[in-house]
């Protein structure tokens, strides 16, 4: 959002503070602020501990630290629009849809219409969360504008509570489909690192040796191909821009990626034969090319296991089939 800083305070636990959950905590020492409001300062890491990125459910101890941001938020009227969603499962409690390329998830400065949360709020969350000023009604995890593929949503706040719960214990699945620049020298890899914001560009983010939040990638090669690999891949810990971090980490970014190198890469090196050829995938794939592909979890429910799974979109199929035919000649 278009947040800017109103107010820091720093506040130092006092002695004989028993651990508390640092987000239960903060809304009896800010009472005017929301626990929804703390946790999204939290997860936009502008509250501190000791100077260092926590979780919401980090404990605080005596004697830490802690370093407050107030971010001021534009008032935001989230608008029920009547938007086509492509549904993938729906019962009484949740509902998987399957979010093209181009649709932000939730209302953002510019983006405060046309969005999955407008749409949903129309459709199948109509009245199921009241009017209220929470942005993501349902949303219990997030793909970027352009990434495609699967999400799940939550149709009350007990059900959400449930399944934020399997994804931050590691019980919920998430694959991806990407095509990178290259081919990575081992078939099957895992990437770890810290991710934080970019000092340079508080847009992108950025791996780190030892600040920031723990993030896993594993990695599979699908099939080779001139320039370029095509991958799947499971996340282990769900951090902003995580894939996209972590393939330009190891020096093969998402093809058509803007934010990193996916774009730039196309004129890195190549003869002038092959920088034609990467151009042309560009202009297929004007957008990242990753997918979430495979979803599966446990209904918070019958506690049955589900397992979901979207088709590649048309400009992944269509970038795959030139490089098959580039292969053939």
């Amino acid at each position: 959002m278009s947040e800017k800083i109103t107010r820091h305070i720093e506040h130092t636990v006092a002695d004989g503070q028993k651990p508390e959950r640092i987000d239960k905590y903060l809304t009896r020492i800010l009472p005017s602020k929301s626990r929804a409001y703390i946790q999204s300062l939290i997860e936009s890491e502008n509250i501190l501990v000791d100077q260092k990125v926590i979780k919401a459910s980090h404990k605080v101890a005596p004697q830490q630290s802690i370093s407050i941001y107030l971010k001021q938020r534009p008032p935001i009227d989230v608008v029920p629009e009547k938007i086509k969603i492509d549904i993938i499962f729906e019962d009484e409690h949740i509902l998987v849809v399957n979010k093209p390329a181009g649709m932000v998830v939730h209302p953002a400065p510019g983006n405060y219409t046309g969005t999955l949360v407008n749409g949903l709020l129309y459709g199948p969350l109509s009245g199921a969360f009241g009017k209220s000023d929470n942005l993501r009604p349902g949303i219990v995890h997030r793909l970027d504008k352009e990434t495609s593929g699967l999400l799940v949503v939550a149709k009350n706040d007990e059900i959400h509570a449930a399944l934020a719960k399997q994804f931050s214990q590691k019980t919920a699945f998430r694959n991806y489909q990407a095509i990178i620049w290259g081919q990575p020298q081992k078939a099957e890899l895992t990437v770890s690192t810290f991710i934080k914001r970019d000092s340079r560009d508080r847009k992108k983010m950025a791996a780190h040796e030892s600040a920031g939040k723990w993030a896993v990638t594993h990695m599979r090669t699908h099939k080779q191909y001139r320039l370029a690999t095509h991958v799947q891949l499971q996340l282990e810990t769900g951090r902003t821009h995580q894939i996209r971090v972590h393939m330009a980490h190891i020096g093969h970014p998402v093809l058509g990626d803007p934010a990193y190198g996916g774009r730039r890469q196309a004129m890195s090196g190549y003869n002038q034969g092959d920088t034609a050829r990467a151009i042309s995938y560009l202009k297929i794939m004007q957008r990242q090319a990753l997918h979430a592909y495979q979803l599966t979890l446990t209904h918070p429910i019958s506690q049955q296991t589900i397992h979901f799974e979207a088709p590649l979109p048309p400009d992944f199929v269509q970038l795959l089939d030139m490089f098959e035919s580039e292969l053939q000649h």
